[in-house]
């Protein structure tokens, strides 16, 4: 099998307790834009992509608010890299061929 690599870094995810006080910084004080925006009502939480591009050309920013989360302690606000790949199945196993166990491996089937 082909070895695989992340072709770029997608979003980074950040965890924020006030969405709209983020969203207006990333906006009124830094220039992104809202790409886009969706409630999940489920999970009880809403999901915000800001960036200076479309998240198809360039990396962003993901802000997502739990609702029922009210504050973070120092550190734990850091979501994720989101790291664009081919082949996520592929990227496993060259992951795993380099000792380095992944959970996504047993979704292949």
């Amino acid at each position: 099998m082909e070895e695989i690599i992340p072709s770029r870094l997608l979003h980074v995810m950040l965890r924020v307790k006030n969405l709209d006080l983020s969203i207006g910084f990333y906006t009124r004080l830094l220039g992104m834009k809202v790409l886009r925006k969706k409630d999940y009502i489920d999970g009880r939480f809403t999901l915000a992509f800001l960036g200076y591009e479309d998240e198809f050309k360039a990396t962003v920013i993901e802000l997502t608010h739990n609702w029922d989360e009210h504050s973070y302690e120092k550190g734990n606000a850091f979501g994720h890299l989101a790291f664009a790949v081919n082949d996520i199945f592929a990227f496993c196993y060259t992951l795993k061929k380099k000792i380095m166990p992944n959970s996504r491996e047993s979704q292949r089937q």
